[in-house]
């Protein structure tokens, strides 16, 4: 893996450091997902957090019930119609996660070098001496030197809202935790995350399950994000799972990577889940801090070359407080962008953060700076050398209409697809341009009924990086002549003037099946 990708061959020029950004359509090729909570649900924050630039919405159901993200779930669908942004919707799974339980919600004040009982039972108050956990096997899986953390939400990183416990001895089932810095927990839940410890919980718990048949099958969910992901058979059984549920055969998996277990089986986890999740904020605590970035750049060059979505989390923890993201983590944004993200995940930043809309924008803008210079000469050669030969009959076309657009210059590739494959190839080569892929509907019957097909497919492209969809006419439906294509350009160059992705006298490229033929071609548009 060479560094030399990051930059353009061109030397960066100062003075368009100094220049102002310029606002375009698409503010960033790089998606952002954003987790609606307590600070982003109403009708108005969302609107504005769909346009400043969130694609996904994610549904965290470590927290909350059903009923209460139906309701923040009702106005994403009113924010997306009067803003007419698609949004896809991500469920979260809680997964093996122990956590401390804090009815009284009173705030929690621990002292460095005191102790704290973490105890099963969960009818006792929570205290500075004793913290009960939803998990009974704890004492059985640690042993007297092993490290413990507890925080809010997936541990800010702050030493003062979170703690690390070092476990001293085993009373039955309780541990007793040697406490190493003086913090103050507040809220109802806090996640406990035992460093580097297998943990015997099933990845996909029967709540998930229930939530995943009642809540998922009832909202179609686009996308399924698996946490704890520890093995390629986790995927199966969630897929396997996911199929007897009605629409959800189609939704998409993708797998959280937040434990050395899942670092250990990750080449197999990314050839069975449609996409990745880099949870940097447990994975953080498994790894020592020096190897974090070492995994980001791995992780992320495996998916890009593997042409599947990678998420990058945890960018701009300072946000959930403040209006601006220090240095390092603008810096940090940039290079997940440079290094191959596709979509930067926001959670406590949207969820809980003071500043969702800023929040989005800021990094929308800084996902836009960077992908300015990415170096997308180096990437082609690098991808196309990673396929090698021979090619795939689509991976051949897909990078051929990458390469044409580069050389004449098209503003924009046009890719019209029924399966979201041929256009999700195309944006594997990292086009420079945005790539529209017009999702035309298939028309499929149960012998009972008749239907279209498409919505999925035209929502699951918004978590790929240069992607943006459009829904066809349900009456051109894919397997229609080629007449129809034509009017359906027509509507997808329609749709790009209005958004000033197209100008006259621009050229596009087009990628498109006729009859059984891929075609790549090359037009230029008149006044």
């Amino acid at each position: 893996m060479h560094s030399n990708h990051l930059l353009l061959e061109e030397p960066i020029r100062m003075a368009s450091i100094l220049e102002p950004s310029k606002a375009t359509f698409f503010p960033a090729m790089t998606k952002i997902v954003g987790t609606l909570g307590p600070r982003s649900r109403s009708v108005e924050i969302i609107s504005g957090c769909l346009k400043a630039g969130m694609s996904v919405a994610r549904f965290d159901f470590s927290w909350g019930d059903a009923e209460y993200h139906q309701e923040t779930l009702e106005n994403l669908k009113k924010a997306v119609k009067s803003t007419k942004k698609l949004c896809a919707v991500m469920l979260d799974t809680v997964g093996p996660e122990l956590q401390v339980i804090n009815k009284s919600e009173k705030s929690i004040s621990l002292q460095a070098d005191a102790t704290v009982v973490l105890t099963p039972d969960q009818g006792q108050e929570s205290s500075s001496e004793l913290l009960p956990i939803n998990f009974d096997g704890l004492s059985k899986a640690v042993k007297p030197g092993d490290t413990i953390f507890v925080g809010q939400y997936l541990f800010t990183g702050s030493e003062t809202t979170s703690v690390w416990l070092e476990v001293s001895e085993l009373k039955g089932n309780d541990v007793v935790c040697v406490i190493k810095n003086t913090a103050t927990l507040a809220g109802s839940l806090f996640t406990l995350h035992a460093s580097q410890i297998r943990i015997e919980l099933p990845t996909l718990s029967d709540k998930d399950k229930e939530t995943i048949s009642s809540w998922g099958v009832q909202n179609k969910i686009d996308f399924l994000s698996l946490s704890y992901t520890r093995h390629a058979e986790d995927v199966r059984e969630a897929r396997d799972f996911l199929s007897k549920m009605g629409d959800l055969y189609q939704t998409q998996i993708f797998a959280k990577i937040e434990n050395v277990e899942g670092l250990t089986h990750f080449d197999e986890i990314l050839q069975e889940a449609d996409g990745i999740i880099l949870s940097r904020g447990n994975l953080g605590i498994d790894l020592p801090p020096e190897k974090v970035f070492l995994f980001q750049k791995a992780a992320l060059y495996k998916c890009n070359m593997a042409g599947k979505p990678a998420v990058c989390t945890r960018v701009v923890d300072s946000m959930t407080d403040n209006l601006r993201p220090t240095r390092a983590e603008a810096t940090d944004v940039a290079n997940a962008v440079l290094d191959g993200s596709d979509a930067i995940l926001l959670g406590a930043e949207t969820l809980r953060g003071l500043y969702p809309v800023e929040t989005i924008s800021t990094v929308g803008k800084i996902c836009a700076e960077a992908e300015k210079v990415f170096n997308q000469d180096l990437y082609f050669k690098k991808t196309v050398k990673y396929v090698g030969e021979p090619m795939t009959h689509l991976e051949s076309i897909a990078s051929s209409a990458v390469r044409a657009a580069i050389k004449v210059k098209a503003s924009v590739i046009i890719c019209f697809t029924s399966s979201g494959r041929a256009a999700r190839l195309i944006a594997k080569y990292r086009p420079t341009m945005p790539v529209l892929s017009v999702v035309i509907p298939r028309l499929k019957t149960n012998q009972l009924k008749w239907s279209f097909s498409g919505a999925f497919e035209a929502r699951q492209s918004l978590i790929v990086r240069g992607l943006f969809p459009m829904l066809a006419d349900p009456r051109h439906p894919a397997e229609s002549t080629n007449a129809t294509n034509e009017s359906v350009l027509k509507v997808a160059l329609d749709h790009g003037k209005a958004s000033g992705v197209v100008k006259p006298h621009d050229r596009v490229v087009i990628c498109q099946k006729v009859g059984d033929a891929s075609v790549v071609k090359i037009i230029e548009l008149e006044d």
